[in-house]
């Protein structure tokens, strides 16, 4: 069968097949078996089944528009993710070709039988001695059936475009147009004790040690990190034990999982695959001494400095359920509430009183503990948000949306601190729009004076009190600035420009109202019947495990904003300490220069206090980076090229907002074009009529929003804010993902 047709090359062959042909894992398996080794039985999808596939489907060129927005090495992971989900979404819905489909139907009956089967990459150079995409592609185990084998054929097909692979790709320098994909298929062997193990001690390669490492149960529990294993240590040249370390599985007593028989037989394997290959090995195994069965073996990858090789970074970007419901656990019942009370603690703490040496100390506190939260977003917060994109992806797997991104309406409706401030602001300009007077009143206050400093403002107000209404209305203002804006955007608090809440406010208010609710500005199917049609779709079997999917999913949805916020309150409370030293220093004629707000400035205000008597404090004197301080941009480029991440078409002026006093100067109806949404600017989303950011992905907060409020968004074009200017005319395209610049052109046929 292999000589006649294309598509399909038995096991028993694939040894006498290049890899480019068969792949890596295919090639070796293959030389093992005619070795006289242990091998499940099983064929070979070859890489011309994959061409084929995709140049028949037109999948080769909706892979290369989704890649060919901008350079793969310009693209933040986010994007890449973003395509990764998009084209694994396509391929699952795409319909192998007859030809192929028949030849691996036949394959399965001639070389497999009814038996359930393991769907395994093996693409060429996977394997190699200097690259090692070990986790990186996919493979689907217990598979049955023609349909499902498909679907896993399909599955492990679209891995070659996961986020992971094209990272690791783009770190080894290699070309992604040049990639192609094999598939291994092989019958499943049921053990009861499976493992792993290196004729080299891979983090010591010249030791004469061999390791050994065994779980209970399939490999897949090893390599995917579910259970943790057994550990041998032992000498290659004599097979003495040097040490075994117990995994820890939750039982005790626990007694080792292979005994002196079993663990000769790995040392044997282990040994005889180095002589025919000629290099030591890392081999997968089931099965216990003679009934033990090769899946697999590789070389040892060539071990590289950690800070060049950072493929187990680009595998911890998905973390599995397991380690996300630990983390859902940790961070909702243990640290937010933490970190919402370190905020609190911070902001109830008068500092009026110290004198400078415990002044000092407050300051030091302040940068101790937002160094330690910050370190914490990055260990912790950042992954557990991967928790909405493990949705999209079993989700996906699952229902086969026609819309990708069809996912996000299980999501919506969680109540996140963004969204109260968003309703609280929504209620306080629909109070403005209802009462003329007072909407009057509070604009002659925003416009009469430049001045911005709280206690100015306070005076500025106080005419607003003697209007209907006016007293209820400042006690509101009062509290949502309190609650929800004691945070910092670029290097200022916010809790110190209520000029910008109030501009924000009368913005609101002078356009129609417009509900701030997620969601509710799209329409899309109702969530209970999103959620029924997905658990419908998985079945008795998954049910359980869907759910919790879903739960993760939504307290990691609800915790994206909360996070950012929190944690800025942390450093605003950092800054108000800063401020008050800063002003302390400046009147005892000990400070120099007017510096802005950075973590670098506070080691060198804390020493100052501590010290009266010390020198004078010399610190740079940095402009704000607001609107005054950029220059026009050199370049000036007709059309920007980004991601389409909400659809729409918009024409507006451009308004770059990258600092607090550019808050104030946006406008309703202008296009938002900034580095990213942040959490403490959402509100400003409702105003814009077009978004452009900087920062790319469909799941950032700015793509999430827009596409809520059906605001056209395209993301991901660098130096946006650079490359575009205040005032200019673009449209936005959030169809294709085009920032067009210039009147359109309809308009211009028009004159």
């Amino acid at each position: 069968m292999g000589s006649r047709n294309p598509w399909i090359i038995p096991l028993a062959q694939a040894a006498d097949c290049a890899d480019e042909l068969v792949g890596g894992k295919a090639s070796k398996l293959a030389q093992l078996r005619r070795a006289g080794f242990p091998v499940p039985n099983g064929f070979c999808v070859t890489t011309r089944a994959y061409e084929r596939f995709v140049a028949e489907t037109g999948l080769a060129q909706y892979v290369a528009m989704e890649l060919g927005r901008k350079s793969l090495d310009r693209m933040r992971w986010e994007e890449l993710w973003d395509a990764a989900l998009r084209i694994r979404s396509r391929f699952l819905r795409t319909a192998i070709p007859d030809d192929v489909s028949q030849a691996l139907a036949q394959a399965l009956a001639e070389h497999v039988g009814p038996s359930a089967v393991a769907v395994r990459s093996s693409a060429p150079g996977e394997d190699s001695r200097q690259v090692s995409f070990a986790g990186l592609h996919e493979s689907v185990v217990g598979v049955e059936g023609d349909a499902a084998v498909r679907d896993a054929v399909r599955t492990v097909w679209a891995s070659l475009w996961s986020d992971a692979a094209l990272l690791y790709r783009r770190e080894l320098s290699l070309d992604p147009r040049r990639s192609r994909m094999a598939v291994l298929v092989q019958e499943v062997r049921i053990a009861d004790c499976s493992g792993v193990a290196f004729g080299r001690d891979p983090r010591n390669p010249e030791a004469d040690c061999a390791v050994i490492e065994a779980v209970p149960g399939q490999c897949a529990l090893l390599v995917d990190g579910a259970v943790d294993p057994d550990r041998w240590t032992l000498k290659r040249s004599s097979g003495a034990l040097i040490q075994w370390r117990p995994g820890n599985r939750g039982t005790e007593p626990q007694e080792p999982l292979l005994e002196a028989p079993d663990l000769k037989q790995v040392l044997d394997t282990l040994n005889r695959v180095e002589d025919l290959f000629a290099w030591p090995p890392d081999v997968e195994w089931t099965g216990r001494s003679a009934a033990m069965v090769l899946l697999q073996a590789r070389p040892i990858t060539t071990a590289k400095p950690e800070d060049e090789d950072e493929r187990e970074w680009y595998l911890s970007l998905r973390p599995g359920t397991r380690r996300l419901a630990e983390l859902a656990g940790r961070v909702t019942e243990d640290l937010i509430p933490k970190l919402e009370a370190e905020g609190a603690r911070f902001a109830a703490e008068e500092l009026e009183p110290c004198d400078d040496r415990q002044l000092a100390m407050a300051i030091d506190d302040r940068l101790q503990s937002l160094v330690k939260w910050q370190k914490v977003y990055h260990d912790e917060f950042i992954p557990f948000a991967h928790g909405v994109r493990q949705l999209a992806r079993y989700y996906n797997d699952a229902v086969r949306p026609d819309d990708p991104y069809e996912f996000v309406g299980l999501l919506r409706s969680q109540d996140m601190l963004a969204s109260r401030r968003d309703r609280a602001m929504a209620g306080l300009a629909a109070k403005l729009r209802q009462n003329p007077a007072l909407q009057r009143s509070v604009t002659d206050a925003v416009g009469r004076s430049p001045e911005t400093s709280v206690s100015s403002w306070r005076q500025r107000l106080d005419p607003v009190r003697h209007v209907a209404g006016g007293k209820e209305f400042l006690e509101a203002l009062d509290s949502l600035a309190t609650e929800f804006m004691d945070v910092t955007f670029g290097t200022e608090r916010l809790v110190n420009r209520p000029d910008l809440l109030a501009h924000a406010l009368l913005e609101l208010a002078a356009g129609p109202a417009r509900d701030l609710e997620p969601g509710t500005q799209q329409e899309s199917l109702d969530p209970a019947d999103l959620e029924r049609r997905f658990l419908d779709t998985v079945g008795p079997a998954r049910r359980q495990e869907a759910v919790e999917v879903l739960r993760i999913a939504r307290v990691s949805w609800r915790l994206r904003d909360d996070d950012n916020l929190l944690l800025s309150r942390v450093e605003s409370q950092l800054f108000r300490a800063v401020d008050l030293g800063l002003d302390r220093l400046r009147t005892a004629g000990r400070l120099h220069g007017e510096p802005r707000h950075s973590q670098e400035i506070v080691p060198a205000v804390v020493a100052a206090l501590r010290e009266p008597a010390g020198e004078p404090l010399e610190l740079p004197s940095d402009e704000q980076p607001g609107a005054e301080a950029r220059g026009p941009s050199q370049e000036k480029p007709r059309q920007l090229v980004g991601q389409p991440a909400a659809p729409g078409l918009a024409t507006g002026t451009v308004r770059r907002v990258v600092a607090a006093d550019d808050i104030k100067a946006f406008r309703a109806g202008e296009v938002l074009v900034c580095d990213a949404i942040q959490p403490m600017m959402t509100h400003l989303v409702p105003l814009a009529a077009g978004i452009v950011e900087r920062r790319g992905g469909m799941l950032i907060h700015g793509a999430i929003i827009a596409r809520e409020m059906q605001i056209p968004c395209v993301n991901g074009i660098a130096q946006a804010a650079d490359l575009l200017e205040d005032g200019q005319i673009v449209t936005v395209d959030g169809h294709l993902g085009i920032v067009t610049v210039g009147p359109p052109e309809f308009d211009l046929e028009r004159r």
